[in-house]
């Protein structure tokens, strides 16, 4: 077992290590579980949550004792990089490995829950969101400091930005999922503009974006951000799409 825990919270470590072993059997499921399955546990007044990582394959297994970071791993450290940096996630709390003779066996990350109003997503599944055109401007400023910062969030994608309305509509904004992260000296434009593919489809929003990025980024015009951006959005649903096709294809053949 390797276990390590944030020392804000090293007080708690029996009580994080006991929520961890009866994990299977107590908490309260949040999310529907495909994949990584997370749960809310109370700890000493504040809620957090135990996201419990899908067992690897046999290759991962092998990968995450020898030659990787697990997930869970990764997820704390580059939490704690992220705040350092102050950039917003939930606090993080600790992480634990399980291994055996194979290699890894399963994983455990303990964060912060937070609770907040909405995430990206609901600004492209609700073009009437309130203040719809404010928060994506926002957002975009937030994802620019992201990159002035040397970081490269793999999994910029809906859902995990969340957003948090302040005073003076004025908004924050917490990164989750934290596990496919690269940090740079300093980030190029191919990879600022790769950084928005998988946020939206819709070309208005990229419009919004690009504009708003350009106020920022001197070294390219709004017209040069938004064909860049436009062009990385639009290889990126096109390789998504031809994913699905070609299950749907491989689920036909298999039945």
């Amino acid at each position: 077992m390797n276990f390590k825990v944030n020392p804000i919270f090293e007080n708690s470590t029996v009580s994080i290590l006991d929520k961890i072993k009866t994990f299977n059997s107590s908490g309260e499921l949040f999310g529907n579980g495909d994949r990584n399955k997370i749960k809310l546990f109370d700890l000493n007044g504040k809620t957090v949550n135990i996201k419990s990582f899908k067992i690897p394959n046999i290759v991962n297994k092998i990968a995450y004792k020898y030659f990787r970071k697990s997930k869970a791993k990764r997820s704390f450290e580059f939490a704690t990089i992220l705040l350092e940096k102050n950039i917003g996630t939930p606090q993080p709390i600790a992480f634990l490995e399980n291994f055996n003779l194979i290699g890894l066996k399963d994983s455990y990350y303990v964060s912060e829950h937070l609770i907040t109003e909405l995430t990206y997503r609901e600004l492209v599944e609700i073009p009437d969101y309130p203040d719809h055109d404010n928060i994506l401007r926002q957002f975009t400023k937030f994802t620019f400091d992201l990159h002035e910062k040397g970081v490269e969030f793999l999994d910029h994608s809906p859902g995990n930005t969340l957003i948090k309305k302040g005073v003076e509509n004025k908004y924050e904004f917490f990164l989750v999922d934290l596990n496919r992260m690269n940090f740079h000296a300093a980030m190029s434009f191919e990879q600022r503009m790769n950084n928005f593919s998988r946020l939206t489809p819709q070309k208005g929003m990229i419009a919004i974006m690009s504009n708003e990025y350009s106020k920022f980024y001197k070294e390219k015009t709004e017209a040069e951000i938004f064909e860049k951006m436009w062009q990385a959005t639009s290889d990126f649903q096109e390789g998504f799409a031809k994913k699905k096709r070609l299950k749907k294809k491989l689920k036909f053949w298999k039945s």
